[in-house]
């Protein structure tokens, strides 16, 4: 009976084992189960994402007032955080906010409220975006960054974190991908290669997403065409420093990150951008 008792136990380790190393060679979710729910809570958010925000274009929801502008925007970030933070701790044990998923959802605000409050004014005068929201009256951008002939609406603060927890997410996903394939010295080079693509390619598919004619009267580009080409080049800095950092955020199994941490790596990250588009300045104005 010790025997078969003996047996079984290590037909099941065996098992265990070689399910988690299956799971090491070329997985796409975290093996940190509360990080894993989390990722796939972000994908399953994007019809979401994707209909609210082709609701605004298909429904002139651009040109609203500060009340309906603030409102739209919140309902596009807050069921990040409502819903992890309603579901998770009955599951993890935690509190409301010491959750992967609302976690990322702070990274992401704090990285977004230096970019968008630095980093739209390069935006303006460098890549020549243009916003125009004509009944909407509180704005908040940088004091002395800029030419300061444009404003940033207020509600725009809550706009691009949910948009950053989609592309990191995305990124997130594939750099674990490549990262955990039998790709030997080839490994580094390809993880940079992906950081790179995934970068770029998230900074054209929004531009070319949201700079519609539907959206034209109130968010526009004066050169498109230069924006798509040179521009998202210019754009993807801000996820060169950005997605490496996310993906370490409680990236390993009984990984807990507390809240100081997560805002001072998001602070890093986000002088960092500003210093990186800031380079990249020199080149884009002899383009």
């Amino acid at each position: 009976m010790t025997q078969t008792v003996i047996e079984q136990t290590v037909s099941v380790t065996s098992t265990v084992l070689a399910t988690d190393e299956g799971r090491q060679r070329g997985h796409w979710f975290s093996t940190n189960p509360d990080k894993a729910w989390g990722e796939k809570f972000f994908l399953a958010y994007l019809p979401y994402f994707f209909a609210l925000n082709y609701a605004k274009q298909l429904m002139g929801w651009m040109n609203v007032n500060t009340f309906w502008h603030m409102t739209q925007n919140l309902a596009l970030l807050l069921p990040l955080i409502i819903i992890p933070a309603v579901l998770r701790p009955a599951v993890t044990g935690r509190a409301w906010w010491d959750n992967y998923a609302v976690k990322m959802v702070l990274w992401m605000f704090v990285y977004n409220f230096i970019g968008t409050y630095f980093g739209c004014e390069y935006f303006f005068d460098v890549l020549g975006m243009v916003y125009y929201f004509p009944q909407v009256t509180l704005s908040l951008d940088s004091a002395l960054m800029g030419s300061g002939q444009q404003v940033i609406p207020l509600g725009m603060y809550f706009n691009a974190p949910a948009f950053f927890v989609v592309y990191h997410t995305i990124a997130v996903l594939m750099m674990r991908r490549i990262r955990t394939i039998d790709s030997g010295a080839l490994k580094p080079v390809l993880t940079v290669v992906t950081v790179v693509g995934v970068a770029y390619l998230m900074a054209f598919l929004e531009t070319r997403l949201v700079a519609t004619d539907a959206n034209k009267p109130y968010f526009w580009y004066k050169d498109l065409g230069w924006m798509l080409k040179y521009g998202s080049l210019f754009y993807a800095c801000y996820f060169l420093p950005s997605f490496p950092m996310v993906f370490r955020l409680e990236e390993k199994p009984g990984d807990r990150w507390p809240v100081s941490k997560i805002v001072f790596e998001a602070l890093a990250a986000g002088v960092l951008a500003i210093v990186l588009i800031d380079f990249a300045t020199h080149f884009m104005r002899n383009t």
